[in-house]
Formats: C-alpha cells, sequence, structure tokens
C-alpha cells in the first residue's frame, strides 16, 4: 500500500532533533511520498538539503507563503522566479491568501498570487493554494486566471460543500488532512457527496495533527489516521483510499 503525504513541510524546525527518525516512521507506516512545500527563501538550503537526503521519495515545491509576504516581497518572487529557472520543482506552492494573520498586506498577497500562478502556467505546473479566511478572495483571482493550465490543489481545504463544488470548478483537488478528524471540523459532514477523484491526502505536519494528536507536533506517519477516517466516510478500505489518493496525486504532480 503507498500512501501519498501531498503537503508536509519535513524541513520545518519542529524536526530539527529527530527528523531522521520521523521520517524512519512514515516510511514504516506505508507514507513513501512526501511532496513538500516552500515557504520563503530562508528554507530553501533546508528543503534541497532534505532532498538530497531522500531522493526517492521527497518531491519539492517552489514559492512564497502568503503569511510571508512582507514588504519585500518582490525580492522573494525573485528568489522563487530564480529557483523555478534553475531546476525542477513538482508544483508552484504553497501560494494563496490568508486573512486571519493579516489583513494589512492582502494587496500585496493578492499581487504575490497572481504572479505566482502566472509562473505555475510558464512552467506548466500545478499550484498548491493555502486559504485561511480567504476563500472569496481566492476564488477572486482562479476566476480571473481560469484556464485549462491552471490546475492544482486547495490544501488544507476546510470550506463548506458549496465551496468545495467551486475550487474543483477550478481544476483543483481537494487537499484533506487532520481537520478530517475534528468533531468540529465539518468537512466530514458533507465530503461523503464529493467524489474521490477530487480527493488527496496530506498531514501539514508539524501543524494540525488529527486526532488522537490534535495539540501535539503532527508527522507524516500520522496521515493513517486521516486515512482511517476517509476509509469510514467512504465505506472504502484504507488500502482503496490509498490506491485513488497516490493516484489522484500522480494526476496533479505527473510523478
Amino acid at each position: 500500500m503507498i500512501i501519498t503525504d501531498t503537503h508536509t513541510h519535513l524541513y520545518s524546525e519542529a524536526f530539527e532533533k529527530d527528523q531522521d527518525e520521523m521520517m524512519s516512521r512514515a516510511l514504516k507506516a506505508g507514507v513513501s511520498r512526501f511532496f513538500v512545500p516552500a515557504i520563503d527563501s530562508t528554507y530553501t538550503a533546508a528543503m534541497y538539503a532534505l532532498e538530497r537526503k531522500y531522493p526517492e521519495h521527497v518531491f519539492l515545491m517552489m514559492g512564497l507563503h502568503p503569511t510571508h509576504v512582507k514588504e519585500d516581497y518582490k525580492e522573494e518572487l525573485t528568489h522563487v522566479k530564480t529557483a523555478l529557472a534553475q531546476r525542477k520543482f513538482v508544483a508552484v506552492g504553497e501560494i494563496g491568501i490568508d486573512l486571519y494573520w493579516d489583513k494589512s498586506t492582502l494587496k500585496h498577497q493578492q499581487d504575490a498570487f497572481r504572479i505566482q500562478i502566472q509562473c505555475a502556467k510558464d512552467y506548466q505546473l500545478p499550484i498548491v493554494i493555502h486559504c485561511r479566511d480567504a476563500f472569496d478572495e481566492i476564488f477572486e483571482i482562479l476566476e480571473e486566471e481560469k484556464s485549462e493550465d491552471l490546475f492544482g490543489i486547495f490544501h488544507c481545504f476546510t470550506g463548506t460543500l458549496e465551496q468545495a463544488h467551486r475550487a474543483i470548478s477550478y481544476n483543483m483537488k481537494l487537499g484533506i488532512g487532520g481537520v478530517v478528524t475534528f468533531k468540529n471540523g465539518k468537512i466530514d459532514q458533507f465530503l461523503a457527496q464529493i467524489d474521490m477523484s477530487h480527493i488527496v491526502l496530506e498531514t501539514d505536519a508539524p501543524y494540525l495533527a488529527p486526532v488522537p494528536y490534535r495539540g501535539k507536533r503532527n508527522e507524516s506517519a500520522y496521515i493513517l489516521e486521516v486515512l482511517e477516517k476517509l476509509s469510514l466516510i467512504y465505506g472504502k478500505s484504507k488500502a482503496q483510499i490509498a490506491r485513488i489518493t497516490t493516484a489522484n496525486s500522480k494526476d496533479i504532480f505527473k510523478i
């Protein structure tokens, strides 16, 4: 059984002391494909080092995370563009809009999102979207940019059924992680109405650990809890869920 974690920050400082042990636990659990999003230029070296350690399992994205869009965002976007021109990445991400932490940077975030969508189109890559308290703002830009060469993943999807269908209409898969196990997560109430062809698994480690680890550091091995929950929701075996979601990840990342 091959399990794919489509969104995991394996290079995070949270894993500084036990990165290899954490990776070993994930690999033993059957997680053998790890898709790693970027945050900003300060993490690039750590991402490359991780890839060198696990070249058969780790696949890197490049992008500027919306919470790291500051006054110097143009310089950061130059770093993104330079990196994309220099080597292969599997996606442009994670990118998007986050209005939970800071609404004052909205204009910069919108600009960065649009520019990075164009980068993805230029390189025929998927985008991986971060959206927090910003569905309307995200959808506004996706509506402007929609085309056959716009596709990707709506990472950590936490919206409504209507928002799920709208995201899918823009050629986005829904990234389902630990939130689906939360009592107040809500997405478990309608997910069965979404065809599994639109679903991929993720952890967002070290964040958003699933029940029974909620509130603790998340890691990729905990994706088994997400797999278990989706098995109950869809009435399919864990092996079937793993197979379908891994196939969906290959459809997006082409790898």
